[in-house]
């Protein structure tokens, strides 16, 4: 599977990853990538950045030794509506963005709870990925958000870190398939993402492409080969923004 982007990776602004952006891009052009998208914690996270980071990413060059720049934002869903915590006035003026669950910033929920967050999130027209929705930990209806995804054309993704044997997140192998079989149902498309909080992990999608070949998960499915697609994505989700 010809695999040229990563969108999730995370700097030194996160406050719990250790690379700088030069060392991200580094990395990233060593192993051949086309695009890198940083995707910092948003300030619910203990110890990410202030607001003021993600408003001043016009200083950032989109282009940076030949390798294509996002700058966007991992949003902290923090109640059971799908509310984020980044104000429309920043996402605007950001790449993308991508949305998860995450223990520090919201307890988990019920399977309806925790899927209508999801849900509810997907309604942020600035949200274009669902970070890890296969946690284990917040129990979803697969068939409801991998539906709810194909329909408002936002992005599932299979996150390389959550496949750690021994990670925070261990059983989300058993998630994934779940997800994925309703994603085959459902033509609903996916991405890789490193889910990087070091550089040497930027592009690291091995676990990841063993999970989508266990689950005979069809290559058309997976837009980590095109740039353009992930574009497409920001566009469509960005054009449903109030002006």
């Amino acid at each position: 599977m010809k695999d040229i982007l990563d969108v999730h990776v995370h700097t030194t602004a996160s406050g719990h990853a250790y690379s700088t952006l030069g060392e991200v891009v580094a990395t990233a052009k060593k192993k051949n990538l086309q695009l890198v998208g940083i995707a910092d914690h948003a300030p619910f996270m203990p110890g990410a950045t202030h607001d003021f980071y993600f408003l001043n990413f016009k200083v950032i060059r989109r282009e940076l030794d030949g390798i294509k720049i996002a700058m966007g934002a991992e949003l902290n869903i923090i109640d059971y509506s799908g509310s984020t915590d980044l104000p429309a006035q920043i996402l605007k003026r950001i790449d993308y963005a991508i949305a998860s669950l995450h223990n520090p910033c919201i307890e988990p929920g019920t399977l309806a709870e925790n899927t209508a967050a999801i849900i509810g999130a997907m309604r942020n027209p600035h949200v274009v990925i669902i970070g890890h929705p296969d946690n284990p930990f917040y129990p979803i209806d697969f068939d409801a958000v991998v539906r709810a995804a194909k329909d408002n054309h936002v992005l599932l993704e299979i996150n390389n870190s959550s496949y750690v044997s021994d990670g925070h997140r261990a059983g989300s192998e058993v998630q994934a398939k779940l997800m994925l079989t309703a994603c085959k149902k459902y033509g609903a498309e996916v991405i890789m993402g490193s889910d990087a909080h070091f550089e040497l992990d930027v592009g690291n999608h091995e676990r990841s492409q063993r999970i989508l070949a266990e689950n005979n998960f069809p290559a058309e499915l997976v837009i980590n080969s095109s740039v353009e697609k992930f574009f497409e994505y920001v566009a469509y989700r960005k054009s449903l923004a109030p002006v």
